[in-house]
C-alpha cells in the first residue's frame, strides 16, 4: 500500500484553526477528519483510476494574499463575470481563500439573509454553521477526499434563505486562484427555509499557471418545503491543477434544486454531482457542458436518487474532447422503493474531434419501485466528416468548420440553461477553449 503525503500535519491544522479564531466544535471535526483521512479508501469513480492522481500534495495550504479592494483591481476574467462596478451587489470575491470583497444589499440584510464567507460564517454564525456542516448531505467520513476537505477547509461561502423569501436577482460568488502555490479547499453551504428561492452562481478562475496543484470543492444545498434553488458554476481551472468536485443537494417536499453546470477545467477532474429527492413532489434537474482538451483526464458522475412519492429527476449533460482529453459520463437515475408515481430520465452525449480523443456515456437506472415512469439515452461518436466536408465545401476552413458543429452540439444544453448569467459565460468560455 503506497503512503500518502500530506503537505499539512496535525500541528497545522491547529495553527490555522487559532488563526481563524474558529470555535472548538469546527477544529474537532477538523481533527477527527484528519485522523480517518490516513486510513479511508479513495472513492472509485467508474472506469476511472485515480490511485496516481494528486490529491493531497500542494503549495500552501493558506497562502497570504493581499485582498482586492475594488471592483477595478480584479482580473479582467473576473470582471467580465461579474459584469459592471455598479452591478457588483449582492457578490463575494475571494482570492486563494483570502476574504476580499462582499457586498449584500440591504433589502437582503433587512429579510434575515446571510450571505458571508466560511470564516466569518464560523464566527458568527456558529450554531447554524454545525447544524448544516456535513452533517446532512455529505459526511467527512465518506471517503478520503471528503475526509481530507472536512478537515483542510480554507474558504468558501454560507448563504441562508429565511422562510417566505424570495431573491429576485443572482447571488454570486467569484473564487479567483492568482498564486501557483494556492491550495483550494472550498466549501459552500447554501440553505433555503420553507417557501423561499435562491438563484447562486459561483465561477472558479484560474490566472495563473501551477506545476502541482489541488482543487477540493465541496457543496451542500439543503432544499425546504416548498423552496427553490437554482445553483450555476461555471469551472475554469488550469492546467496541473487536479480537481475533486462534489455538489450535492437534498430536497424536502414540494422543492427543487436546477443545477446549471459548466466544467470547464484543463487539469484532470473528478466530478459528484449527486440530488437526494427525500420529500413527496420535490424535484432535480441538471444540466451539464463540459469540454476537454489536451491530455486531460475527466470523470463526471450525475445521480438523482428518489425517495419521496412523486419525485421527477432530469440529467442532460453534452461534452466535447479534443485533442487527447477523455472522459466518462455516468449518469444514474435511482428510484427507490415506495417512490411512486416517480419520473427519472436522462441523456449523456458525447463528441470526439480527433483519434486521440476518448469518451464514454453510461446511462444506468435502477428501480426498484413498479409504478413509475424512466428513460435514458446515450450516445458517443466522432465528428461527422460530411459535416465538415458541407461547411467546407461552403468555404469555411476547417477550424472554423469544427468550431461551428461544437458550438452546434453544445447548443442543446447551453440554450436550456434556466440562469442567463451562466449562459452568457458559458458561450464565452466554450469559444476561448475551441479555439484553443
Amino acid at each position: 500500500m503506497t503512503e500518502t503525503l500530506w503537505t499539512v500535519d496535525e500541528s497545522g491544522i491547529r495553527d490555522f484553526s487559532a488563526a481563524n479564531n474558529e470555535p472548538e466544535w469546527l477544529l474537532n471535526v477538523r481533527l477527527d477528519a484528519f485522523k480517518k483521512a490516513e486510513d479511508l479508501p479513495l472513492p472509485k469513480p467508474d472506469k476511472t483510476k485515480i490511485d496516481k492522481w494528486n490529491f493531497t500534495e500542494f503549495g500552501t495550504h493558506a497562502v497570504k494574499s493581499a485582498p482586492f479592494n475594488s471592483f477595478s483591481e480584479l482580473p479582467e476574467a473576473a470582471q467580465a463575470v461579474v459584469g459592471q462596478e455598479n452591478a457588483m451587489q449582492n457578490v463575494y470575491v475571494q482570492r486563494n481563500g483570502v476574504p476580499s470583497i462582499l457586498n449584500i444589499s440591504n433589502e437582503l440584510k433587512e429579510a434575515g439573509v446571510i450571505f458571508t464567507d466560511f470564516a466569518t460564517a464560523a464566527k458568527e454564525h456558529s450554531d447554524l454553521l454545525q447544524k448544516y456542516f456535513m452533517t446532512q448531505v455529505v459526511k467527512a467520513d465518506e471517503h478520503k477526499l471528503t475526509a481530507l476537505h472536512a478537515a483542510l477547509v480554507n474558504g468558501g461561502v454560507f448563504l441562508y434563505v429565511p422562510k417566505n423569501v424570495e431573491i429576485k436577482e443572482p447571488v454570486q460568488a467569484v473564487f479567483i486562484h492568482d498564486n501557483q502555490d494556492a491550495a483550494i479547499f472550498n466549501h459552500v453551504i447554501v440553505v433555503t427555509e420553507a417557501n423561499s428561492s435562491v438563484t447562486y452562481v459561483e465561477n472558479y478562475i484560474s490566472t495563473v499557471e501551477t506545476k502541482q496543484g489541488v482543487a477540493n470543492i465541496v457543496t451542500e444545498v439543503i432544499a425546504g418545503n416548498n423552496s427553490q434553488v437554482s445553483y450555476g458554476a461555471v469551472d475554469t481551472l488550469t492546467e496541473n491543477v487536479t480537481t475533486y468536485v462534489n455538489r450535492r443537494g437534498v430536497t424536502a417536499p414540494n422543492a427543487r434544486i436546477e443545477w446549471s453546470l459548466g466544467i470547464m477545467n484543463d487539469g484532470n477532474t473528478i466530478s459528484e454531482n449527486v440530488t437526494n429527492l427525500i420529500g413527496d413532489g420535490s424535484f432535480a434537474d441538471t444540466k451539464m457542458v463540459v469540454v476537454g482538451r489536451g491530455s486531460q483526464s475527466m470523470n463526471f458522475t450525475t445521480k438523482v436518487v428518489h425517495f419521496g412519492k412523486h419525485t421527477e429527476g432530469y440529467i442532460l449533460k453534452h461534452g466535447v474532447m479534443k485533442d487527447a482529453a477523455k472522459a466518462i459520463f455516468n449518469g444514474i437515475g435511482k428510484i427507490e422503493h415506495g417512490a411512486a408515481k416517480s419520473n427519472a430520465v436522462q441523456e449523456s452525449r458525447i463528441l470526439m474531434l480527433s483519434e486521440k480523443a476518448r469518451g464514454d456515456a453510461n446511462p444506468i437506472l435502477l428501480i426498484d419501485e413498479d409504478d413509475v415512469t424512466a428513460g435514458h439515452a446515450a450516445s458517443v461518436g466522432r465528428v461527422d466528416p460530411l459535416q465538415l466536408y458541407y461547411l467546407m465545401s461552403r468555404g469555411i476552413e476547417k477550424r472554423e468548420a469544427e468550431r461551428l458543429v461544437i458550438h452546434g452540439f453544445l447548443a442543446p444544453v447551453v440554450n436550456k440553461l434556466p440562469i442567463k448569467n451562466v449562459k452568457k459565460q458559458l458561450k464565452g468560455v466554450i469559444e476561448r477553449k475551441v479555439r484553443q
